[in-house]
């Protein structure tokens, strides 16, 4: 086996460069950590920019949704809005306005957002293993394809979403195949150019009528019987998100790659219904198709507060709160179709999600934190991802500054540090618009 061949130390380590990484590092650096960032792919974003073009969970459902994620992540998106890269628009299912922007645009803000702040960035590096002392992670392996490199660090923020970090350093979870509705993976697309006004006046419940007489007749091979599709911000391209590839367990290799090879399937199969059965995409073609599959759930922790469905549900409201969120319960399981349940309320999410039960100086942050199947299905929504990370950098850099372990770290300080940042949660959503 070869070792190491360089070593770098650091105060906070981000494993996973996606919304809530980004978003982590940021925090913790703007509060005067020194911070490595760690991202496996090319690029900034994830599934923010490689996957989907729209942020959800910024206002609660209804007409006049109010706001129930503020600071950093709004500042992502006021930047990209004056730029001209993104505009608001309702959701689909009528589960809050959402922020369509431009995913290679994000990219780039993303980057500059790093920049300025002082993030040192390793991109195309992977996690290989995890050393943990006095349940603490403090020694990263890492490799970028050439050379492993031993990161040293005092606290440790997994944002990888499938919580690789925290798993490698023996942090309990529960996957995919723990529960019998696991979510679906899907393969998003773009088509180009769409003729949109034909295609507005055709409308979305013509469209699920032809989508389900295709499906009856036998020409073609469509799981999932609805879906959305949405302008971006070109002119005359559609963002389609209709494709359902399930059991499927995103922890396995194999089973992950089968899943990518049949959510392309499924993309050139609803291209082909949308070009036969629906106006305005007589002429389209598939200009785009997300760089990997869509992950909704693969490995969440298990922390020191587990969420559950009873406090989305209940509106839940906690001492330790670090963000809210008030999207509907959304699961795309077996099936053609996906269930919806809407709250009517936002709920806390408390400090103690984000902590593994049994290690101290590791966060979670995302995909992969803390919360039962149904309560992660409605929390799992990007604004609520970026939240968390914002609040995970904001823990670990006041940990360091404070000599504390994360554990330790009094949560009244973090909560008036996130509140100076204009972060959103507890008594917050009685006044926020």
């Amino acid at each position: 086996m070869r070792a190491p061949t360089r070593s770098i130390e650091t105060d906070v380590v981000v494993l996973g460069g996606g919304c809530s990484g980004v978003m982590a590092a940021v925090a913790a650096a703007r509060r005067g950590a020194a911070v490595t960032l760690v991202e496996r792919e090319g690029t900034l974003g994830g599934t923010s920019t490689g996957v989907l073009d729209t942020f959800y969970g910024f206002w609660a459902p209804g007409e006049r949704g109010r706001r129930v994620v503020g600071g950093l992540p709004s500042e992502v998106v006021d930047r990209l809005v004056a730029a001209g890269s993104a505009f608001v628009r309702p959701n689909t299912y009528g589960a809050g306005n959402g922020v369509t922007y431009n995913p290679e645009v994000l990219r780039w803000l993303y980057d500059e957002l790093c920049a300025t702040a002082g993030v040192r960035v390793l991109l195309h590096t992977s996690l290989t293993d995890v050393a943990v002392d006095n349940n603490r992670p403090t020694r990263l392996v890492l490799t970028s394809g050439s050379e492993l490199i031993d990161l040293r660090c005092a606290v440790a923020v997994d944002c990888s979403g499938d919580a690789v970090l925290a798993h490698l350093a023996g942090a309990a979870s529960e996957g995919y195949d723990d529960v019998p509705n696991a979510q679906a993976l899907t393969t998003t697309f773009s088509m180009a150019p769409v003729d949109q006004k034909a295609f507005a006046a055709f409308g979305r419940a013509a469209m699920l009528e032809r989508l389900a007489q295709a499906v009856d007749g036998g020409r073609y091979q469509l799981p999932r019987r609805e879906g959305s599709l949405h302008p971006t911000t070109a002119a005359g391209v559609e963002f389609v998100h209709m494709t359902r590839v399930v059991a499927r367990d995103p922890r396995d290799p194999e089973a992950l790659s089968l899943a990518e090879r049949e959510g392309r399937a499924q993309a050139i199969e609803y291209a082909r219904f949308l070009n036969d059965c629906v106006p305005g995409f007589e002429l389209a073609h598939i200009t785009w198709m997300s760089r990997r599959i869509g992950i909704r759930e693969s490995r969440r922790v298990r922390g020191r507060y587990w969420l559950e469905r009873a406090d989305v549900v209940g509106g839940a409201r906690f001492g330790d709160a670090i963000a809210s969120g008030a999207a509907p319960i959304e699961e795309h399981a077996n099936g053609a179709d996906t269930r919806w349940e809407f709250l009517g309320h936002a709920y806390d999410i408390p400090y103690r999600s984000l902590q593994a039960a049994e290690l101290d100086n590791l966060l979670v942050a995302g995909r992969c934190f803390s919360a039962s199947h149904d309560a992660h299905a409605s929390a799992r929504n990007m604004a609520q991802c970026m939240a968390m990370g914002q609040a995970a950098g904001t823990a670990a850099a006041l940990a360091v500054d404070g000599g504390v372990t994360t554990g330790a770290l009094d949560v009244a300080q973090l909560q008036t540090a996130l509140r100076e940042d204009h972060a959103i949660f507890g008594a917050d959503l009685e006044v926020a618009a």
